[in-house]
Order: structure tokens, then sequence, then C-alpha cells
């Protein structure tokens, strides 16, 4: 008999057992996420009894235990878990959905493209430039984001396409093309005494505690600790580098775009840096294989 993480997993990614409602998974993700029925109510405008009465309903109907309920609180189950990973992929693909279908819908549809600000800048204008030359291209909108956004936004359907970079964002769940793979350097103020190095380790740059490394929000916004400066996009770093105040390791190609007040020193034990054109493995718009093909031949 399968284990009750089993047939929560088969049952949502099965259609949610024919049953279960989008509007359930929305509840469960709420009250998973707050651990608190009275904060879960308040963040979905509800009251709380028809919430809980949900929750119940959604647990007998998949035969399972999603909640420890005590009277200190309540916890997930491993089932609650699993529906809680299941449930936020699967609301996702709504969202995605119901986002590319309105874009689809538009006067002149148009494809997003997200990437990292400051990075594969001379790729992107390569692509962009190639693609606009074929005789069918679709408008195309470039999204600039922070660090690991382009991800987020191309499963939340707010982009179409994205060029992403591993090892550092995941590609799981996406189709792929490799474009590019370049080694990285350690980017210092002019001045420093370092600069001048033929090459650096990454010992050697962790251990520079007068430029401490950059510390780049997590997914739910707050910072990991450390001595390193609070950094939000690719400009406030490049000045904070500027002014003495960190370094940072980035892929090669950013040399093109250093100031006079920056220096880059190679750093070969660093991890090589890819650049990947990804997009939906559902996507059926001529416009994003059009334009992959573009990335692939320039």
């Amino acid at each position: 008999m399968p284990s009750h993480t089993a047939r929560v997993s088969a049952a949502v990614s099965a259609g949610y057992d024919a049953s279960v409602e989008t509007r359930e998974l929305r509840y469960f993700v709420a009250v998973a996420e707050e651990l608190h029925f009275g904060r879960a109510a308040q963040r979905l405008a509800m009251a709380q009894p028809p919430l809980s009465r949900a929750i119940q309903q959604l647990e007998r109907r998949l035969g399972v235990e999603l909640l420890h309920r005590t009277s200190r609180g309540i916890t997930l189950t491993e089932a609650g878990s699993v529906l809680l990973r299941e449930a936020r992929a699967a609301l996702d693909a709504v969202d995605a959905a119901e986002r590319r279908t309105r874009r689809a819908a538009a006067d002149r549809p148009g494809i997003v493209l997200a990437t990292k600000a400051g990075a594969s800048s001379e790729l992107l204008s390569k692509l962009l430039d190639a693609y606009a030359a074929e005789p069918d291209a679709a408008p195309v909108e470039v999204m600039l984001c922070g660090p690991g956004e382009q991800e987020r936004l191309l499963r939340d359907g707010r982009a179409d396409v994205a060029l992403l970079h591993r090892p550092f964002d995941s590609t799981a769940g996406f189709d792929t093309e490799d474009l590019h793979t370049e080694q990285q350097v350690v980017v210092l103020p002019a001045g420093h005494p370092l600069a001048t190095r033929s090459q650096l380790s990454m010992a050697e740059v962790s251990a520079l505690t007068d430029l401490p490394l950059p510390r780049w929000p997590r997914p739910d916004g707050s910072y990991p600790d450390g001595p390193g400066p609070q950094v939000r996009d690719h400009t406030q770093l490049t000045q904070l580098i500027a002014l003495g105040r960190t370094c940072a390791v980035m892929p090669e190609s950013v040399r093109t775009h250093l100031r006079a007040g920056h220096a880059a020193v190679p750093v070969p034990d660093a991890p090589a840096v890819t650049t990947v054109v990804a997009w939906p493995p559902h996507s059926r718009s001529k416009a994003v294989a059009d334009l992959v093909r573009t990335a692939l031949r320039i």
C-alpha cells in the first residue's frame, strides 16, 4: 500500500485527485505558511471557522492528516509538507496560464524575456538585434531583475523565456539550451593591493576582511548574516566595490562593463558559469521557439 506522502503527491500531480479545488489549495498554502488558522484566515480575508472546515474536508478527501494540531499550535505532517510543495507548483502553474493567456489575447502578442540586470548584456544585445531582424519577429519586452528573480518570473508566467546562469539559478522543470560558458573573476576596487595579482583563489577572496563579500536577499526578502553589505542590484554592487566596501566574484564577461574604479582578477577555482536560455516545457509559442533558435545561432 502506498504511503500517505506518496498518495498526496500522486493525487496532486494527477489533477488533484480530480476533486481538490484550486480554492482549497490556496487555503491550505495559507495555513501551511502561517501555521496559524487565525493569521491564515486574515490573510485570505475570510472567517476562521469555514477555513478550518475546508482544511478538514481536504484531509478527508485525500485520506491523510496534513497538520498536527496541538494546544501549542500546528505543524505540518510529512504529507502536509509534500502537499505544500505540490500545491505551490500547481498554483504557480494556474497563475502562469492565466497571465500567458491574457498576453496571447493582446492586439499584438509579444514575448517577455527576463534576465538579470548587468549579466549577459553583450549576448542579450546581440540576441535582440538578431531576432528583431527576423521577418516574423514579435515584440520583445525585456524585464531586468535582481539575482534569482528570472527563475521566479518564468515559473509564475510573468516571463515567457529567460536567461539563467548555472550553477546560481535552478533550471529544474524548464527546457533549456546552453549558450555560453565562462570562468569567473573577482571584481575589486582599482586601488586595492590585490588588484595587480595575476589570479586569486576563492579562499583568498573569502578571507578579505577589508572587502567582505556582499549579502544578497533570500527569496523571502531577508538577508543572511555576515559582515558584508546588503546588496539589491548590480548597480548598487558596482558602486559599493568602487567605494572599497566589498568585492564580488562574477562572470568574466563583466569586464566589458567595468569602470575606471574597478579591477578584475581571475579566480580559477571558482565554478564556471553557463548562460542558458530557458522556457516552460509546455510552451507552444512560435515566437519563443524562434527566439531560442536565434540564440543558438548567434
